[in-house]
């Protein structure tokens, strides 16, 4: 199996069309493609700077030429949840046409998407490379073999990352910065390159207030990966 992971320009996009003219960003949560009308439902959480931003882009979205249906299913300020049907674009079609498939899910902003695809060997993947060049603008940013363990490895610890991306959404914003800062700077290094001192002049605040920092945020995390390692 290869995998890749592509920065896509679609001409014909809806979402990608919207980022352009508005500071908003897309990121699928499902996706369903129907193979007789050639359509694709999304479900999308879009975030915007403001409420103002995110009011223009929905308009924008709703009115563009390939967007066949789009409902509101929640909104809170700046952010929302939609369900979308438009139509195969060109991009997905030379996808399906050489027999890829989606890995991740999408993201869009400012006028360009991610995309991860996987193919199941090198020849379905350079015809797909082929028909894309023909219409789109794209980057590939990670090519990637993936073997059958390592297949096996992610699906079987599904739950595992998940536990250990949820301990990371726990982190407050400083107590982030703090860990981030100190891993950095080689605070955790044997022997140690900074000391408290110095991520206390970093930050500007008392050694004593670094400490405690770091101290909740690894309260946070090393529960969650010492969980984790007794799982794998």
């Amino acid at each position: 199996m290869l995998e890749l992971t592509m920065d896509m320009e679609q001409y014909d996009c809806p979402f990608i069309d919207t980022t352009d003219d508005h500071e908003v960003a897309f990121s699928a949560v499902q996706w369903s493609f129907d193979e007789q009308t050639h359509s694709l439902e999304t479900r999308m959480v879009v975030t915007a700077e403001e409420a103002v931003a995110l009011d223009q882009g929905l308009d924008t979205l709703e009115e563009h030429a390939n967007m066949h249906n789009l409902e509101l299913l929640a909104r809170k300020g700046d952010r929302a949840l939609i369900r979308t049907i438009i139509g195969e674009t060109q991009a997905m079609a030379a996808i399906r046409q050489n027999d890829g498939y989606i890995t991740g899910p999408f993201h869009i902003e400012a006028g360009s998407e991610t995309w991860e695809v996987g193919f199941d060997d090198a020849h379905r993947t350079e015809g797909a490379l082929a028909d894309l060049d023909q219409h789109n603008e794209f980057t590939i940013e990670e090519r990637r073999t993936i073997d059958i363990d390592a297949l096996f490895d992610v699906l079987q610890n599904v739950d595992t990352a998940a536990s250990l991306l949820e301990a990371i959404r726990d982190l407050s914003h400083v107590e982030r910065e703090t860990l981030a800062t100190a891993v950095q700077a080689g605070y955790f290094e044997e022997p140690r390159n900074v000391t408290l001192d110095d991520l206390a002049s970093e930050f500007d605040i008392s050694d004593t207030a670094v400490s405690k920092n770091m101290r909740r945020a690894e309260r946070k995390l090393i529960p969650r990966v010492i969980e984790a390692s007794d799982h794998l």
